[in-house]
Order: C-alpha cells, then structure tokens, then sequence
C-alpha cells in the first residue's frame, strides 16, 4: 500500500480530457448544421458525415468509460501495483485518442475498421485491469 499513482491519475486526467474534447467537437460540430436541433442527430447520416462520426466518437467512448473508471476507481482502493494501473490506463488513453483521430478521420463502412484494432486495444487494457483487480481481491479474502 502507500504506492505512488501519479501516473495513474495522470492518464486518468488525459481520458477526461480526451472526453471533453470529444463532447465539444460533436457538439460542435452538429450545433454549425442548418436546421440542427439539440439532441437530435439525423438518421440519414452515416460514417460519410463528420457529425455522424463525431457523435458516435463520443458516444462510443460514453459507453466504454464506465466499466473503466469502476476498475480503474476500485484498482486504486485495494492498491493494485501502481505500474500495473499506470501501464494499463495509459494504454487505454492512447488507443481511445488513436480511435478518435482514425474516427474523426475515416469515412468507412468497413469492419473492422482501422479504429477497430485501438477500441480493441483499450478493451484489452480494460480487461487485463480487471482480471488484476480480480486476483489482488482474491489474494486479500
């Protein structure tokens, strides 16, 4: 216990960023369309629209951020190695900002798509997390 988790809340602070920045450029840039109406996006956009692509950029990063931040939250509460939670959580962080900048960028249908490869990446990280916090609670009963 006592360990120093800098670097986890360092990437911790870099994922909350990446959300907000996320929320804004979606908000953004579905707010500059003609007719927009707040918080409604228009079925007939598809991964060809920015605003589409933007939207569910954030989305997508809503729906994985809660499983990480339980982890993450109860990771630090029974004092997982702090190596493990900083490697696993930076890992998250840069695979969720290489998805973003490959979403944002690539107008495909495709899957898997290129962004695919990081979402999975940062599940993985999810992953391996939990199964560390998983043993750590196993080794404490």
């Amino acid at each position: 216990m006592g360990e120093d988790y800098q670097l986890a809340y360092a990437g911790l602070a870099v994922v909350l960023i990446t959300l907000l920045v996320q929320m804004l450029v979606a908000s953004y840039s579905k707010a500059r369309q003609p007719g927009a109406v707040p918080g409604k996006i228009d079925e007939s956009l598809s991964h060809q629209s920015f605003v589409f692509r933007a939207h569910r950029t954030f989305m997508n990063s809503l729906e994985n951020l809660p499983l990480f931040f339980g982890t993450v939250f109860l990771a630090l509460f029974v004092g997982l190695s702090s190596t493990w939670v900083a490697v696993t959580v930076w890992v998250f962080a840069l695979a969720r900002i290489a998805h973003m900048v490959l979403y944002y960028g690539l107008a495909t249908e495709r899957n898997p798509s290129p962004r695919s490869y990081f979402y999975l990446i940062a599940l993985l990280a999810n992953v391996v997390l939990l199964v560390g916090l998983v043993l750590q609670l196993a080794n404490m009963v």
